[in-house]
C-alpha cells in the first residue's frame, strides 16, 4: 500500500497491516486517503505506491507517480502577436533605420522601404514590439496547434454561410424568373406547371447536396450503456435487387453461407448467361484482377521456395515488380526459343515454297552404300565439333591457340608465342624471338669456351682451423708454448671473473704465436672429437 514511513515494525504491527490491506482489497475496510483526500486503490502494487526514501512522504500519497515537476501551462503559453510595447516621439540611436523601432534593425524591417528613412525624418516612428521568448518542452515543441486561436475558424464558418446565401438568394432569383415568363405566356402556364415543380426540385437537390446523399443509412447502436452507441453505417446494397439465397430456393441448389454472405457455386447454371445477373463469387474469384492477384501471390510462393528473399504481404510493390519483371523474361525466352527453332527447322506458315527435293525427298546427288549399308561414297564423313568455340581469333591473331608445338610447349604459329592471350606480334615478333634465342646460344658458348681455357687454381694450405696460411711461415715453438699458456689462462678468467685483477694491461699486439694459439684451443662445434680435447 502507499504506505508513507518505512520504519522499523514489530512482527505483530506487520500481521496487522497485511490484515488491513487483505480486508482493503475485500472491500471490508475503508480505502486508504492520501493527502488530496482522494481514495488509494488497494490493489497497486507495493512497489508502485510507495514512495522514494528520499522524498520524505509523511503521508500515504501517489504523486510520485504522477508528473509532479511540470507546469500544467508550460506548453500553452505563446507569442502574444501584435503587442507593442512602447511608442517613441523621436528616433533613438540604435534604432531602425526605416521605422525607427528599437527591437529589430534595417535589414529584418518588415514594413515597406520608405522612401526616406525615420532616422533622418525623425516622424512616424514606429512603436516597439514585443519580444518574448519560451522554452518549450518535447510536447510543446511538436505540437502543431500551440499558439492557434479557436476563434479564428469563425471567419470559415461565416465564409461557408455566406456563399450559401447567395446560392439561396440566386435560386429565389430563377425562380422569379420563371414565374414572370409564365405569368406573360399565360396559355402555357397550365402545361409547364409541372415542369416548373420538377426544376425547383432538381435546384433543391443543388442547395442541400450532402443531405439528399444520405438516402441508403442504417443507423446501429454499438457498445454504450444501452447496448451500443449510435453510428451511421452506409449500406451499399440497394434493396430492390434479390438477394443471393432467394434466385433458387431449391435445397440442393448452390450452399449459402450466411456468416460470411456468400455463395461460391452458381445458383442457376441451366439459365440463359446472358440474363443473368449473378454467377456465383467463383465467377469473380477465377476472372479479372482477382485471377492476376491469385497469380501474384503463387509466383512470389515459388520464389520464395527458390530462395528469393520476397514476401507478398511485407513488400507488396517489390513482390509486384518482380512478377513483372518475370513476365517480361519469360515473353522473351519464349520468343528466343520460337525463333531458335524457326531457325533451325524453318517455319511451316511461311509463304516461301520448299524446294522440290526437300518436298519429295529426291536429290541428283549418287550415294554408294555397301552391304551393310556403310555409305561408300557420297557423302563425306562430317568432322565431330568440339563443345569449345572453333576459329575464334582474338587479339589480332590469325591462329588459334595450340597451332604450334616446340619444346613441350603450345602457342600461335603465326607469331610463334608461347603466352596464352597474348597479343600478335606477326613476322617482326618471330624474327625478334629468333634474333634473342641466337644471342642466348652465342652467350651459353662463349662462356663454356672460357671455362675451359681458365688456369686451375691452386689449393691453398689451410692452418689448424679454415684459415690461410702464409707458405713462408715459421713459428717459434717456446713462444708458441707460452702463447698456449696465456689462451688457457685467459678462458680461464672468461669463466670465473672474480679472478680478474684490477691493474689489468691491455696488449693490443697479436703476434702469430698467438693467432695458432687461438686457433688451436678454439672450440669447433662441428667437430666430432671437440669433448676430447681437454
Amino acid at each position: 500500500m502507499a504506505t508513507a514511513s518505512v520504519a522499523f515494525k514489530s512482527r505483530e504491527d506487520h500481521r496487522k497491516q497485511i490484515e488491513l490491506e487483505e480486508a482493503r482489497k475485500a472491500g471490508l475496510a475503508p480505502a486508504e486517503l492520501d493527502e488530496d483526500g482522494k481514495e488509494i486503490n488497494p490493489h497497486i502494487p507495493q512497489y508502485m505506491s510507495s514512495a522514494p526514501w528520499y522524498l520524505n512522504a509523511e503521508r500515504p500519497s501517489l504523486k510520485h507517480q504522477r508528473k509532479w515537476k511540470s507546469d500544467p501551462n508550460y506548453t500553452k503559453s505563446w507569442y502574444d502577436r501584435g503587442a507593442k510595447i512602447f511608442q517613441a516621439d523621436k528616433y533613438r540611436k540604435g534604432a531602425c533605420e526605416n521605422c525607427g523601432a528599437m527591437t529589430h534593425d534595417s535589414k529584418s524591417c518588415m514594413e515597406r522601404p520608405r522612401k526616406v528613412g525615420a532616422k533622418w525624418t525623425n516622424k512616424h516612428i514606429a512603436p516597439d514590439e514585443k519580444i518574448e521568448t519560451f522554452e518549450l518542452d518535447y510536447d510543446g515543441k511538436r505540437d502543431r496547434w500551440n499558439g492557434y486561436d479557436a476563434s479564428t475558424y469563425a471567419r470559415v464558418i461565416e465564409r461557408y454561410e455566406a456563399r450559401d446565401e447567395a446560392r439561396k438568394k440566386y435560386l429565389k432569383e430563377q425562380q422569379l424568373k420563371k414565374l414572370e415568363k409564365s405569368n406573360e405566356n399565360g396559355e402555357d402556364a397550365a402545361s409547364d406547371e409541372e415542369e416548373e415543380e420538377d426544376d425547383l426540385r432538381v435546384d433543391e437537390a443543388k442547395v442541400d447536396e450532402s443531405k439528399q446523399m444520405d438516402f441508403a443509412k442504417v443507423e446501429k447502436r454499438v457498445r454504450t450503456t444501452g447496448g451500443g452507441s449510435t453510428g451511421t453505417v452506409r449500406n451499399l446494397r440497394i434493396r430492390e435487387d434479390t438477394a443471393k439465397y432467394l434466385l433458387n430456393l431449391d435445397v440442393n441448389s448452390a450452399h449459402y453461407d450466411p456468416k460470411t454472405r456468400s455463395m461460391r457455386e452458381d445458383p442457376l447454371p441451366d439459365a440463359d448467361p446472358n440474363e443473368k445477373f449473378y454467377g456465383g463469387d467463383n465467377q469473380y474469384r477465377n476472372s479479372g484482377q482477382a485471377l492476376e492477384f491469385k497469380e501474384l501471390n503463387i509466383h512470389a510462393w515459388e520464389a520464395f521456395d527458390k530462395g528469393q528473399d520476397v514476401h507478398m504481404q511485407a513488400a507488396p510493390s517489390q513482390a509486384e515488380l518482380l512478377y513483372k519483371n518475370f513476365k517480361v523474361m519469360k515473353e522473351k525466352l519464349k520468343s528466343q526459343t520460337k525463333d531458335t527453332i524457326i531457325e533451325k527447322y524453318g517455319n511451316a506458315a511461311d509463304e516461301e515454297k520448299l524446294p522440290t527435293e526437300l518436298l519429295l525427298g529426291q536429290s541428283e546427288r549418287q550415294v554408294e552404300y555397301d552391304r551393310a549399308g556403310r555409305i561408300i561414297k557420297g557423302q563425306e564423313a562430317a568432322l565431330p565439333r568440339s563443345k569449345y568455340e572453333e576459329d575464334v581469333f582474338i587479339n589480332n591473331h590469325t591462329t588459334v591457340w595450340g597451332s604450334w608445338w616446340k619444346d613441350h610447349q603450345w602457342g600461335y604459329k603465326c607469331c610463334k608465342q608461347t603466352i596464352r592471350n597474348s597479343y600478335c606480334t606477326g613476322a617482326a615478333g618471330i624474327e625478334a624471338a629468333e634474333a634473342a634465342s641466337d644471342l642466348m646460344k652465342a652467350n651459353i658458348a662463349r662462356k663454356e669456351a672460357a671455362a675451359e681455357d681458365s688456369a686451375p687454381v691452386e689449393e691453398k694450405r689451410l692452418a689448424t682451423w679454415g684459415t690461410d696460411v702464409a707458405d713462408d711461415l715459421v713459428l717459434d715453438e717456446k713462444l708458441l708454448a707460452d702463447a698456449l699458456k696465456k689462451e688457457d689462462l685467459r678462458k680461464r678468467e672468461e669463466k670465473d671473473e672474480r679472478k680478474r685483477k684490477y691493474n689489468v694491461r691491455w696488449n693490443d699486439e697479436v703476434t702469430a704465436e698467438d693467432m695458432e694459439a687461438y686457433r688451436m684451443k678454439k672450440v669447433h662445434h662441428d667437430d666430432p672429437m671437440k669433448n676430447f680435447l681437454h
